[in-house]
């Protein structure tokens, strides 16, 4: 589908002679086209917000003002040079959000060439390695959370879900039977707005095998505490959706005491992934546990995963059992 035809933004600056292929001015400044790159496309409301930001905070007050067509890579270069070094997660995806503007612009003929070359801007790593909780230091966690908690912190790990996810995860979501959590939703909050909606990628509405040892734990918080069959298994005491800010400080409280003040909640899922690993879960069924693909291989993830869930579900119960 085309790139949409322009109409005048504020700040925007043309010479008024038209592209006779496009009907598009070459001197649009990159701030009228990235906001109206961004008012085109269909979003998530979190990462809007995100792209957004980068926008007004690292891309637009240097590069804005100026024509699209006239932004070269030396342009690019200095941009990125004085982003500086203290935000390299921020700046790798500032540059990957310029690089992915000027591609569209590329596409609509509005320049010649993409102007970012930067070897390696758009990447970057976390500053320390992800250490994954131990057994103990996890049942330590647990046992150290408020109640109502405890079984967020096991689903976290154990099953290796968004903190997104459990906040919104309902009675109706689970299967006692079949012993499996359905997850279909996920909870977040962008611009101030509370926001319920589809989990964060395509493959991330799965079905996840609770490992056979968590049940008895799961049956017991339904019961304990009278969950209705749409209710939330993990609501806010004003009944609505957990906000991450409520579970920080009892779990900052918690790790500290298992020893371990570097371990965030999400980090909880990077040990899912590793205890699943541990069962001998393929690359295939480790991602559809998780439900963390390209949109592109999550069916081919899922289909693989589909009969060998239950049986990694059974040989993570069995690390404690036996």
């Amino acid at each position: 589908m085309g790139f949409p035809v322009l109409t005048p933004l504020a700040g925007a600056t043309f010479d008024g002679a038209l592209s006779p292929n496009t009907g598009r001015s070459p001197r649009w400044t990159l701030e009228a086209y990235a906001n109206r790159w961004l008012d085109d496309r269909e979003l998530k409301p979190r990462t809007r917000e995100h792209y957004r930001s980068l926008l007004d905070r690292q891309i637009l007050p240097d590069l804005g003002p100026l024509p699209v067509a006239l932004i070269t890579p030396a342009t690019v270069r200095e941009w990125h040079a004085g982003l500086g070094s203290r935000t390299p997660t921020l700046r790798a995806h500032a540059y990957g959000l310029l690089r992915t503007i000027l591609g569209t612009a590329l596409d609509e003929d509005l320049i010649k060439a993409n102007p970012c070359h930067v070897r390696g801007a758009a990447s970057t790593r976390r500053a320390t390695t992800i250490r994954p909780a131990s057994l103990n230091e996890l049942a330590v966690i647990v046992e150290a959370m408020p109640e109502k908690y405890r079984l967020a912190v096991l689903l976290a790990s154990w099953c290796a879900l968004r903190f997104g996810e459990l906040a919104e995860l309902r009675r109706s979501d689970i299967d006692l039977t079949d012993g499996v959590i359905r997850v279909r939703r996920a909870f977040t909050r962008a611009e101030g707005h509370a926001i319920v909606g589809t989990p964060k990628s395509v493959a991330g509405v799965r079905d996840v095998a609770i490992p056979p040892h968590l049940l008895p734990i799961v049956r017991a918080h339904l019961r304990d505490y009278g969950v209705s069959r749409d209710g939330l298994l993990f609501p806010a005491v004003h009944g609505g959706n957990l906000n991450s800010s409520t579970l920080q400080k009892p779990y900052w409280r918690a790790r500290a005491l298992a020893g371990r003040p570097d371990l965030r909640f999400h980090d909880l899922r990077h040990t899912g992934a590793v205890l699943a690993t541990a069962t001998g879960a393929t690359l295939a069924e480790l991602m559809a546990r998780l439900g963390h693909s390209s949109a592109g291989a999550a069916m081919r993830y899922q289909h693989a995963a589909r009969d060998r869930d239950h049986a990694i579900a059974e040989a993570l119960s069995r690390m404690v059992t036996e």
